[in-house]
């Protein structure tokens, strides 16, 4: 048997029409789809399908994600059993992993993160907040530069360490805006300020912590059938305990993808992505070569990994 991991992306992911596909060819994802509707109370077939301002605003987009995901995952499990080694996500990813690994029903998962991304929002509300990608640095630069800044009075944290000189920073956008020459100066090739409301991963979503662990604490079980990898410590961990403290420092926390990839994909012969695109499959490809990432996006890319699995 292979040796497999399954992995989950996050926000930055979604697009118009994602999941059409699995909706028009698989019982499951329609299901799944309605199921999802009547629990959060809103249409998630007009979410996905159509073109809708609500997909890229938090609170919608996170809880779309993840069903897209899980809904990739669903139709694959029909058709293979194979149990990974383990799971891992991209931030608003690991709570789809946390799904795959048994820990959380798929509809609790969906209303927690609705959540999540309401809290996220009220966090940053009236802050200003943003997030910038600095493409053509290395960690300890951003680390260093970051830290200096935030000496010199500005709010600004190195977020998401996605691959070898990329790397997302996340603070106030006045801040991050005023950088731009700053990190351009020190080598960076790109510098670019996101449309983005949030500054995730960094200190200024603190207040969130504390709304978000009650419903960690009620949907949450012991019931892990495999490891997460903490984006956190880039650990595995498998313990309604653990995932409570390790998904609650995650909102002020890095995103150590990059370092995740490295530390476990030589136990691995292959990953796995599941859900909307595949962005993870392109950073993997950037990190680690040895090992190949498949992708399940839609029915032919399923066909398609399917094969290689049974190579």
């Amino acid at each position: 048997m292979k040796k497999v991991a399954f992995i989950f992306p996050g926000q930055g992911s979604q697009t118009n029409g994602m999941g059409k596909d699995f909706f028009e060819n698989s019982d499951i994802a329609k299901d799944m789809i309605k199921n999802a509707s009547d629990r959060l109370g809103f249409d998630f077939e007009d979410l996905l399908f159509n073109e809708s301002e609500n997909l890229g605003k938090t609170e919608f987009t996170q809880p779309a994600i993840l069903l897209v995901s899980y809904i990739a995952l669903a139709i694959f499990k029909e058709k293979n059993d194979i149990t990974p080694e383990f799971v891992m996500g991209h931030s608003l990813g690991e709570f789809s992993a946390l799904v795959a690994s048994g820990a959380i029903d798929y509809l609790d998962a969906i209303e927690l993160v609705h959540k999540r991304g309401l809290f996220m929002n009220e966090a940053c509300a009236g802050a200003g907040a943003g997030m910038m990608a600095l493409v053509g640095l290395d960690d300890a630069t951003v680390e260093k530069m970051t830290e200096e800044q935030r000496l010199n009075g500005k709010k600004v944290w190195a977020a998401n360490y996605n691959m070898d000189g990329q790397i997302v920073v996340a603070g106030l956008k006045a801040d991050l805006e005023s950088l731009v020459d700053t990190f351009k100066e020190a080598g960076a090739k790109r510098a670019l300020v996101l449309d983005m409301s949030v500054a995730s991963h960094c200190e200024l979503l603190t207040s969130a912590v504390e709304k978000l662990q009650p419903y960690l604490e009620e949907y949450i079980k012991d019931d892990f059938t495999t490891s997460v990898i903490s984006n956190v410590s880039t650990n595995p961990y498998n313990t309604k305990a653990d995932a409570i403290e390790l998904l609650s420092s995650q909102l002020v926390s890095p995103v150590k993808y990059k370092h995740s990839i490295v530390e476990h994909a030589e136990e691995l012969d292959m990953m796995i992505e599941f859900g909307n695109g595949a962005v993870l499959k392109g950073m993997n490809r950037k990190i680690i070569k040895s090992v190949p990432t498949l992708n399940v996006s839609d029915m032919k890319s399923l066909e398609d990994t399917m094969e290689k699995l049974n190579d």
